[in-house]
């Protein structure tokens, strides 16, 4: 009898489910970030280095 109400309880108990359901929605974040960077870092990358050129061929002026 203790042994079936032990199963029961064991069972009935939901403390870790809820863990398990914010890991994996933490992961699906984190992956979601991931897959973002990888796709826009390369598109970013190249406007920086547009944006760096057009700055840099721009004179000073130094006297006024």
């Amino acid at each position: 009898m203790k042994l079936i109400n032990l199963i029961n309880r064991f069972r009935a108990d939901e403390d870790g489910a809820v863990t398990v359901d914010w890991v994996v929605l933490t992961a699906a974040i984190v992956g979601l970030g991931i897959a973002v960077l990888t796709t826009v870092g390369g598109a970013t990358d190249d406007y920086g280095q547009t944006i760096g050129s057009h700055l840099s061929s721009q004179g000073i002026k130094t006297t006024y």
